[in-house]
């Protein structure tokens, strides 16, 4: 049990420090992958009883960790945390500290490692405590208990992934253009205006692209990467609305394996003499394919090339 003592004048002091090990029959690399993404966190990562309702994860060092779980009664105690260390799949290292209405009650730092034995991964969490409030010493008090009812649903989150599965995410970006809607709309509409900046980055190499952009109509782009892997990009428009709106669903694949399923909302409205983009995804990823957060990011990074293909054009 982690207990907490107090000085002479009151003052808190470090709770002591909590060890607890799990052994998970799946290999480091996917127990690894269960913590980083809030899709998998919010799966598991509260002790039993509790849910994991609102998520937000940066996976990379100084990137955020911010999680809601939530209380059979209904009460929310926000863990807001920063990564300190990301060692793929070997070392995990965070600081997080619970608040309640606005106020940090205790902070843990959180060392975790993955061992390999054999085809099995040992686990071991390590955690330091400074209280804050002295009310919320129990919490600490209670850290084992929680720890072990949360690595049960570890336990059950990596035989999900390891097995036939469909994690939801999704998404909203928005920018701003200089350049009227009729512009923007010819660069998702016609070939020669997309060409000019929906592909990869460096190291990619496209294949093919198609387009038929209708309701009805589909689109179809596929490119090699550096590393050999073919993606592939296979669209259904739904709604087409000139200078509006585009609505599609669409697959994407790497190689022969189909890794998610999209729906894509594109609305533009004029912003002065430029235009505004809002681009909304609602993604199913499947058979535990880990997206981390590479959807949104390559989206964003794609919204920045279209606008740079638009300068000089207003």
């Amino acid at each position: 049990m982690a207990r907490m003592s107090e000085t002479a004048t009151g003052e808190s002091q470090a709770a002591t420090p909590l060890v607890i090990a799990r052994r998970f029959a799946a290999p480091r690399a996917l127990v690894f992958q269960a913590w980083s993404s809030a899709a998998h966190l919010k799966n598991w990562f509260c002790p039993e009883g509790f849910t994991v309702p609102e998520a937000a994860v940066d996976f990379r060092p100084g990137g955020v960790c911010d999680i809601c779980m939530r209380s059979p009664e209904g009460q929310d105690f926000w863990s807001r945390g920063v990564y300190v260390e990301i060692s793929p799949p070997e070392r995990l290292v965070f600081t997080s500290s619970v608040v309640v209405d606005g106020a940090a009650k205790f902070t843990a730092h959180t060392t975790v490692t993955f061992e390999a034995e054999g085809d099995a991964t040992r686990m071991t969490v390590r955690q330091v405590y400074d209280i804050h409030d002295p009310a919320f010493s129990g919490a600490v008090d209670g850290a084992t208990e929680g720890w072990r009812t949360t690595l049960d649903r570890l336990e059950r989150e990596v035989a999900r992934i390891r097995g036939r599965s469909a994690v939801h995410a999704s998404f909203t970006l928005e920018r701003v253009y200089d350049a009227p809607p009729a512009l923007v709309f010819r660069a998702f509409t016609d070939p020669a205006a997309k060409a000019r900046w929906f592909a990869g980055g460096e190291g990619y190499e496209l294949l093919g692209h198609s387009m038929d952009i209708r309701p009805g109509g589909r689109e179809r782009a596929s490119g090699r990467w550096a590393s050999g892997t073919v993606s592939t990009f296979d669209a259904v428009y739904f709604d087409v609305v000139a200078n509006e709106r585009l609505v599609y669903a669409y697959e994407m694949h790497l190689d022969d394996r189909r890794i998610s399923v999209s729906l894509a909302t594109l609305q533009l409205t004029p912003a002065g003499a430029g235009t505004r983009l809002v681009v909304t995804e609602q993604g199913t990823f499947l058979d535990g394919y880990d997206d981390a957060g590479a959807r949104e990011h390559g989206t964003g990074m794609l919204m920045d090339r279209l606008g740079a293909s638009l300068a000089g054009q207003g």
